[in-house]
């Protein structure tokens, strides 16, 4: 199967998607209150799906923190739940775990629909006692993003209904202002966009491609703000201008251009009619951060999936490194191995050559 262009993955996820039935209205749990573009990229997916070709109604929307059993109740009844997709199904990171088990364990009296995430356990008891609460509830879909997510849910999720499909992200594939801008005349050369979580590959740590030239090292420029946009909410945004007036600038452009984005963009009105409004506007601006710092650089290096998704969604060429554990090389393997713009690296010696390759066939 060739799946190397966006719109055919996209595809490709509407008919895994299919089987789920349709619904005049749910809830969608796990808002991803935190400054990862990947994770709102997701979100933003599943908005679009649930609204656009599911043509359902998001009547109830939190994140953990803010999550309320009696407002979700009075908001859509026992209509299905579906939970936040992406790559924390396991015990690496276990606060969004334990509260999908909480979920599941609590509202045995519903449908509930796990949109794609990768599994990964790295403790077989804690396996085993997530397979004893996903198999007890009657009507539980889980949506995996790859073959090794596929085979140990397959195994010990065996009660429930397991479909494989591509990250949610997908859905936003063909989108107006994703495409990549091709002039590269005023670009910068490298990004190394490089996470320094516990999902880092130590064999690709920051300092191991100092040897190529013109190469600029960070992670998503949100994270910059992160403490203010998690503790102090909206005071994010004067943290950033507040960053600018150091900079000696009165205001960036990329500020500018993320309001316009946020509010004017052909996408922004379907956020008004969504349950909370501003936490779905908040992740669109986060989507923004994410399209305009890629956007500055005629190369990619990542170690991070929605990196590469990122890439692919704008048609970047980029090089895509392995994580800590297989959900970067499995899903690579599963979805976008065709994509000629991307070169997955696992030998940290054959970085430089490959960049130099992926310059001269994409960039003018």
């Amino acid at each position: 199967m060739t799946t190397s262009s966006a719109i055919k993955i996209k595809e490709t996820l509407h008919n895994a998607l299919a089987s789920i039935e349709t619904f005049e209205q749910c809830a969608l749990l796990d808002y991803p209150h935190h400054a990862n573009v990947g994770d709102n990229l997701i979100w933003l997916g599943e908005i679009f799906y649930l609204t656009d070709v599911l043509k359902t109604k998001i009547n109830y929307a939190s994140s953990i923190e803010n999550f309320s059993d009696t407002e979700m109740n009075k908001s859509v009844g026992k209509s299905p739940i579906f939970l936040h997709g992406g790559g924390n199904l396991g015990d690496i990171w276990p606060k969004f775990q334990n509260f999908r088990e909480q979920i599941i364990s609590k509202y045995h009296d519903r449908p509930i629909i796990i949109f794609p995430q990768t599994v990964y356990f790295a403790n077989h008891d804690n396996l085993l006692a997530t397979a004893n609460i996903f198999n007890s509830h009657p009507k539980l879909m889980i949506f995996v993003r790859d073959n090794f997510s596929y085979k140990i849910a397959q195994k010990y999720f065996d009660k429930c209904q397991v479909i494989k499909a591509p990250d949610m992200a997908f859905q936003l594939a063909g989108m107006p202002g994703l495409s990549g801008n091709i002039n590269h005349q005023n670009k910068k050369n490298i990004l190394y966009q490089c996470r320094q979580d516990i999902e880092i590959n130590q064999i690709f740590a920051s300092d191991f491609i100092n040897d190529l030239s013109d190469l600029f090292i960070e992670d998503w420029t949100s994270y910059k703000y992160r403490n203010y946009y998690q503790k102090m909410g909206k005071m994010w945004r004067l943290a950033e201008i507040s960053e600018c007036w150091k900079e000696g600038k009165v205001i960036s452009p990329e500020f500018i251009s993320r309001q316009i984005w946020k509010y004017l963009h052909s996408s922004a009105a379907k956020f008004t009619n969504l349950y909370n409004p501003r936490i779905h506007r908040k992740s669109f601006g986060l989507m923004h951060m994410g399209v305009y710092q890629f956007n500055q650089y005629r190369l990619i290096i990542t170690n991070r999936l929605h990196g590469h998704i990122l890439c692919t969604l704008m048609n970047i060429p980029h090089i895509f490194l392995p994580n800590s554990y297989y959900k970067n090389e499995s899903f690579y393997e599963d979805w976008t191995y065709s994509n000629q713009s991307c070169r997955f690296i696992k030998d940290p010696r054959r970085i430089q050559l490959s960049a130099q390759e992926l310059l001269d066939l994409f960039v003018t």
